[in-house]
């Protein structure tokens, strides 16, 4: 019977899970939130729903690609002042800033991989992040009213 030493075993082991360890380690893009349905007029959207303050967080941070009707609405506990910045995330995003009944305050278009910072022009309780160039193709602007649940309308 032929016997290795254990530390060169524990070294072969070592090497070939690093590798694996690695993976894991890096950092995914959250797929399996709640979602909900928006409507701009006549365009729907299919929106992830971020709300607890990791979810909010990691927002779309890693995501290699979003379908053109889908985004992310962030929903806070209180109106306030939003700002947003694109640490990690790749897209380029437009931020809608959008007010208890669904006014859009404010569209700001955000730079992928910037610390630069986006802000509401008036306290907010939600930011609606969609692919750069959705709302300006669709002609929608400051004023525009967004309907669905939670803006308490359908």
């Amino acid at each position: 019977m032929f016997a290795r030493p254990l530390s060169s075993v524990l070294l072969a082991a070592a090497a070939f899970l690093a590798p694996l360890h690695a993976a894991w380690s890096q950092p995914q893009p959250q797929m399996n939130l709640q979602r909900v349905e928006l409507h701009a007029g006549m365009y729907n959207i299919d929106a992830q729903v971020a709300v607890t303050p990791q979810e909010q967080e990691i927002g779309l941070m890693f995501r290699q690609e979003m379908p053109q009707q889908e985004g992310m609405l962030f929903m806070f506990r209180q109106p306030s002042t939003q700002c947003f910045w694109m640490k990690n995330t790749v897209l380029p995003l437009t931020a809608a800033f959008v007010a208890d009944d669904g006014r859009i305050v404010n569209l700001v278009d955000m730079k992928p991989q910037t610390l630069d910072s986006h802000c509401s022009e008036e306290p907010v309780r939600f930011v609606l992040e969609m692919n750069q160039g959705w709302f300006a193709k669709k002609s929608i602007k400051k004023g525009f009213k967004l309907v669905g649940a939670p803006f308490g309308s359908k």
